[in-house]
């Protein structure tokens, strides 16, 4: 079984993580460790990406070889679903 993965950011995370306030940020990352220990969650509508909660903010990633989950996404559940629309 394995106790934890590694994280690897999508070169867009930045753009959606610097701008989130320091409070939504510290839960946002306390949130990724753990999904890194426990990653399987909710699918996104039938696709390779997962989506996980931290208030009304979304967490979308996706879990790869090699014990890998790349973080794509995170922002408000409006955010969330113009990013959806827009083919991620």
């Amino acid at each position: 079984m394995i106790d934890t993965y590694k994280a690897e950011y999508d070169q867009e995370w930045p753009g959606y993580f610097k701008p989130l306030d320091e409070g939504i940020k510290l839960r946002v990352a306390r949130k990724v460790g753990k999904i890194l220990n426990y990653p399987i969650k909710r699918h996104l509508k039938k696709s390779l990406f997962f989506v996980d909660e931290v208030g009304q903010y979304r967490i979308v990633y996706r879990i790869l070889e090699d014990n890998i989950v790349r973080f794509y996404f995170v922002g408000t559940h409006k955010e969330y679903e113009k990013w959806y629309r827009q083919g991620f």
